[in-house]
């Protein structure tokens, strides 16, 4: 390997994503153990999924609000099982002053006359926050439905970080709604799930397999979590999104209820619903290559570079005045473009510093093209030196031509990465088979990879746990109908031999 090039993806597959993502400018480590600075290109690409994100949410009649960073700690208490899921995980603010330290000049200390009466989480998810403030906004049925978005930061006390996929602090939105009866939270979560779903594929081209947790994976105070689950080129499974049907849990802790039709008492009946910037590090596992980023157009920052070719001053203004028009015609059509005429540096290096970027596409023009009004195009989806990947159009018309490859660059990541999943997803129904298909040993620099499993299971804790600590694989998701052909035929547990009703999805997962 090169000093400048990346770690192969089939040598160490966690050391190309770690290198990636600072080498492409996405985030690098914080001062702050845990934490993580999102720089500007990295933070880019998230406000474009904000931006989706935000208009399916209001398509869908939602409002955002925001609600306070820090929890009473008696508020979390309050739903035991949501208390006793994020115990572990909260920093607690006990004290909220210093004062100089008369041991060490210069330095601080917590002021012991400062301590709160009662100590305050920093969120690790607001429900609690919310469904306290709720309280206060429901008192008929003419109230309902509330259907509120948030997008905040949160804080969850992780001990082994990665940029973007675990880290103690993290961005994302959180939908809290409530509702007048069960029925209408059940059709709200599950048409949450399906914006997730509609996003994930349509804007980031990652195929993704909808199904609903089993009860000990499910979030902690939920009826039911739904979810939807993506594929990494390892093979690992990546959750990309999570909806939940939280019952009257939380309405019932909050004591949260309205007058009916008929005047009478009722809880309301509630949902969350949420994605983080996790999304981009599925974004850079599910489409990358050992050149770089790959990005899907739509999310891309910059969709089109252009890098002039050029000797003297009066060549690259001759280029220049040509790339001005060129950047009109694709601005107009919404495609954002960038001319890279930096100083003392080569075309080549230029073409490698835009390729790991993950521009999908480059634009070169020198003096010969602009004589013969050509200009080259490469398309970063794919390989160097593969079939399609650089050609040479006419300037005339340019832009059209852009606009229709930007779309097809699109569909063609996202079926790169269908095509992946389906070929690393099997059916398997013997214990041994999945344990030695489990046993993939990431250390062999083979460029193996993980698979997606279908496996009966008996439905039971007990034979999930069993399978999870002898194997380290989980049960993904129950695939809802219509995933797999196949997966609601009735079997026998791989594990335990009992009956099983359907096959679910087993996988090793970030």
């Amino acid at each position: 390997m090169s000093k400048n090039a990346l770690p192969k993806r089939s040598e160490n597959y966690s050391e190309w994503y770690n290198d990636l993502v600072k080498r492409a400018d996405l985030a690098e480590n914080s001062a702050v153990r845990g934490c993580m600075v999102i720089k500007p290109y990295g933070y880019s690409i998230w406000e474009k999924m904000q931006r989706a994100l935000d208009d399916m949410f209001k398509a869908t009649g939602h409002t955002n609000a925001y609600f306070p960073l820090f929890v009473p700690k008696s508020f979390l208490e309050k739903e035991e099982g949501h208390a006793e899921g994020f115990a572990k995980e909260c920093a607690v603010v006990t004290h909220y002053r210093l004062k100089a330290n008369p041991d060490k000049k210069g330095g601080l200390m917590v002021d012991p006359e400062s301590k709160l009466e009662e100590e305050l989480i920093v969120r690790p998810t607001s429900e609690a926050v919310i469904w306290s403030t709720y309280k206060n906004w429901v008192q008929s049925y003419r109230d309902l439905p509330i259907l509120v978005n948030q997008w905040a930061n949160v804080v969850r006390w992780e001990m082994r970080t990665r940029l973007f996929l675990r880290t103690t602090e993290f961005l994302w939105q959180e939908g809290h709604t409530a509702h007048a009866t069960a029925d209408e939270a059940i059709a709200e979560t599950k048409q949450m799930l399906d914006v997730y779903a509609t996003f994930a594929e349509t804007y980031m081209a990652v195929p993704v397999i909808r199904g609903v947790k089993t009860a000990n994976e499910r979030f902690a105070g939920a009826e039911d979590t739904y979810c939807i689950e993506a594929m990494m080129q390892d093979g690992k499974a990546l959750q990309a999104g999570t909806s939940h049907f939280l019952g009257q849990n939380f309405a019932k802790a909050f004591d949260v209820q309205f007058s009916n039709r008929e005047n009478q008492l009722e809880h309301v009946w509630g949902t969350s619903w949420g994605v983080s910037t996790r999304l981009m590090g599925a974004l850079v596992m599910a489409h990358s290559d050992d050149n770089g980023l790959v990005l899907p157009p739509k999310l891309a920052p910059i969709q089109v570079v252009v890098v002039p070719i050029y000797k003297t001053d009066e060549q690259l203004a001759a280029i220049s005045e040509k790339v001005a028009e060129i950047q009109k015609a694709l601005a107009i059509k919404g495609i954002s473009v960038k001319f890279d005429a930096r100083e003392g540096m080569t075309p080549g290096f230029k073409f490698a510093d835009w390729e790991l970027r993950g521009v999908p596409v480059r634009l070169a023009l020198g003096e010969r093209d602009l004589a013969g009004g050509t200009i080259e195009v490469s398309r970063r989806d794919k390989e160097r030196g593969e079939e399609g990947a650089k050609t040479v159009q006419p300037i005339e018309g340019i832009a059209e031509y852009v606009e229709t490859l930007l779309a097809d660059i699109q569909a063609n990541i996202y079926q790169k990465a269908l095509t992946f999943r389906e070929a690393n997803t099997v059916r398997v129904d013997s214990y041994d088979e999945f344990k030695t298909i489990m046993a993939r040993d990431e250390s062999r620099g083979d460029g193996s990879v993980g698979k997606f499993v279908l496996a009966h299971w008996d439905g039971t804790s007990e034979t999930e746990t069993k399978i999870k600590e002898e194997t380290k694989a989980t049960i993904r998701c129950i695939p809802l109908v219509g995933q797999f052909d196949s997966a609601t035929e009735e079997g026998t547990c791989i594990y335990s031999g009992k009956p099983s009703k359907q096959r679910v999805l087993f996988a090793l997962a970030y």
